[in-house]
């Protein structure tokens, strides 16, 4: 936890907000790749990518 309090304190000290939303959307596709790997929702994973 304390790396998101530094990063959050790092967004903010230098202004860099519009960051958060690609560090978030990496985050989300990473979740989704190690989620539905060997699922039935991998073949449409290669659609995105």
């Amino acid at each position: 936890m304390s790396f998101i309090a530094e990063f959050w304190l790092f967004l903010k000290v230098r202004k860099k907000f519009w960051l958060l939303p690609m560090i978030i959307m990496l985050a989300l596709f990473g979740g989704l790749i190690v989620l539905a790997q060997g699922s039935a929702v991998a073949p449409f994973i290669y659609t995105i990518f």
